[in-house]
């Protein structure tokens, strides 16, 4: 990892910290003359990636949390502003201006790295590097879209702004930027993932779990072809991310080895890189899972109410997910405790240094999610279920075929249509939400398919008060940090 010396896009002369360890270092702040052989350029690379992550601001602003009550939990920033749907006001850690900034500074590293390639004769072993490269700059715009950018809509106009799509290093100390279109950003995002994925093959790695591969890439196009509508696409991607397209025992075995871990193995085993099920993890710095004043004790957050619904509650009749979410406090704060946080000491004496968790960005889970939705959405029903209900067989507890899986006739009584599409995208989206729970990964699905959320306040006297983030809502979009402005940047209307 690096340590950030800017805040690019706010003041977008580049500064660069070039390390190959993944922690955070103070190096010299500029050594891109050095950048003239294909080690350094792969060391460059591995900076390419967000240092911070948006597990606060996707999880606290979807219908993964709930509030506890007035006197249960603390309430601070920035998840009750997320509860709320209100702007976060800062820089602080779990904020959008955080992850826009380290979004930039990822795609800043990216782009150095490609334009060393261009300047220098490198030859063929250079070539899974640009293709990483590029993958990578793909991936932090898309994410940047999906925070800050209005949602792609399939075969609709798309020309609400986007974000900066930025594909050079910069020269100047303040460059000005416009966000162009939806259509545009995404269209981009295309371009560099599809140059960049093939040249991935053949790509060798120290440890390859912590780097774009020919796996993760495909993980991340699955996403990414669900969005834009492309879904044959969408199925051919999650199927190239194992030979064959065989998810047997390379998906979470949340009902069998993972649940008769300990709670420390099952810290350590989420987030393992030797794990089929991780296609890519990353160093990020954050105090998202600690017990004591962040998202686990938050008044708004993860609790007993939201612990019920996804796991003592029926997905369809005879069915129920599993989890080795624990609570605490007397069962009114829950956690699906995969987030291990490690501490890196700067200062021994002082006692200082950098919390930070391993993320898995992109896994197996959500690639077969995604080829199951993919085959929905493609009619072909029996690949669907049969999708669907490997899923299921690794996260029901006493997993029974003739029991626990899945029919048309039980997905249409649960969706309650005889839409077979819509109803067997409605038990995805559901499983999905349970198996991802503080992940991120329902925003995701919130956005693409412009969900509502539902929030509820609860008074002294624990009465409700409803609120309702729709699908039109303008608030659905993350705001632009405002110092965004001095590069012309343009906020998002409210």
């Amino acid at each position: 990892m690096i340590k950030r010396y800017y805040n690019f896009l706010i003041i977008s002369g580049l500064v660069l910290v070039f390390t190959s360890c993944n922690k955070y270092l103070d190096q010299n702040p500029d050594m891109r003359t050095e950048i003239d052989n294909v080690d350094k350029v792969a060391q460059l690379i591995g900076t390419a990636y967000p240092s911070y992550n948006y597990l606060a601001m996707a999880e606290h602003s979807s219908d993964n949390v709930s509030d506890k009550g007035v006197a249960i939990g603390t309430n601070d920033s920035p998840y009750s502003e997320y509860y709320y749907w209100e702007d976060v006001i800062g820089s602080g850690n779990n904020t959008p201006t955080q992850y826009w900034n380290t979004c930039y500074a990822a795609i800043a590293a990216a782009n150095h790295a490609l334009d060393a390639i261009e300047k220098n004769n490198l030859g063929n072993e250079v070539r899974p590097y640009k293709g990483e490269a590029l993958v990578a700059r793909a991936y932090a715009h898309f994410m940047l879209a999906l925070f800050f950018a209005q949602p792609y809509e399939i075969d609709g106009a798309n020309d609400s702004p986007g974000i900066p799509y930025i594909d050079r290093p910069e020269t100047v100390a303040l460059a000005q930027y416009e966000r162009g279109t939806v259509k545009e950003t995404y269209d981009k995002i295309r371009a560099d993932l599809e140059e960049g994925l093939p040249m991935l093959a053949g790509g060798v790695w120290k440890v390859p779990k912590y780097h774009f591969n020919t796996s993760s890439a495909s993980a991340f196009a699955s996403r990414f072809y669900l969005f834009t509508g492309e879904f044959q696409k969408a199925l051919s991607s999650a199927n190239n991310v194992f030979g064959n397209g065989d998810y047997t025992n390379k998906i979470r075995q949340v009902n069998s080895v993972l649940r008769l871990m300990t709670s420390a193995e099952y810290l350590l085993e989420m987030t393992k890189p030797d794990k089929d099920f991780n296609l890519l993890i990353r160093e990020t710095y954050s105090v998202y899972q600690r017990q004591t004043g962040a998202s686990v004790y938050q008044r708004f957050g993860y609790g007993q109410k939201k612990y019920n619904e996804f796991f003592a509650t029926e997905i369809f009749p005879g069915t129920m997910m599993y989890t080795k979410g624990l609570s605490y406090s007397s069962g009114q704060h829950y956690t699906s405790y995969m987030w291990n946080e490690y501490f890196h000491i700067t200062n021994i004496q002082a006692g200082t240094g950098f919390p930070y968790i391993m993320q898995p960005i992109l896994t197996s889970d959500e690639a077969l999610f995604n080829r199951a939705e993919a085959y929905a959405q493609l009619g072909n029903d029996a690949k669907a279920l049969e999708d669907i209900n490997h899923l299921l067989s690794q996260r029901v507890n006493n997993y029974n075929d003739a029991t626990h899986s899945l029919t048309l006739d039980k997905a249409h009584a649960a969706a309650g249509t005889t839409d077979t599409k819509a109803a067997l995208i409605h038990i995805i989206l559901k499983m999905k939400q349970r198996a991802f729970v503080t992940e991120g990964v329902r925003w995701m699905d919130i956005v693409r398919h412009r969900l509502p959320v539902v929030h509820v306040v609860l008074d002294e006297n624990d009465e409700e008060t409803e609120m309702v983030l729709e699908s039109n809502d303008l608030r659905r979009v993350f705001q632009i940090p405002s110092e965004a402005s001095l590069a012309g940047v343009s906020q998002n209307p409210r």
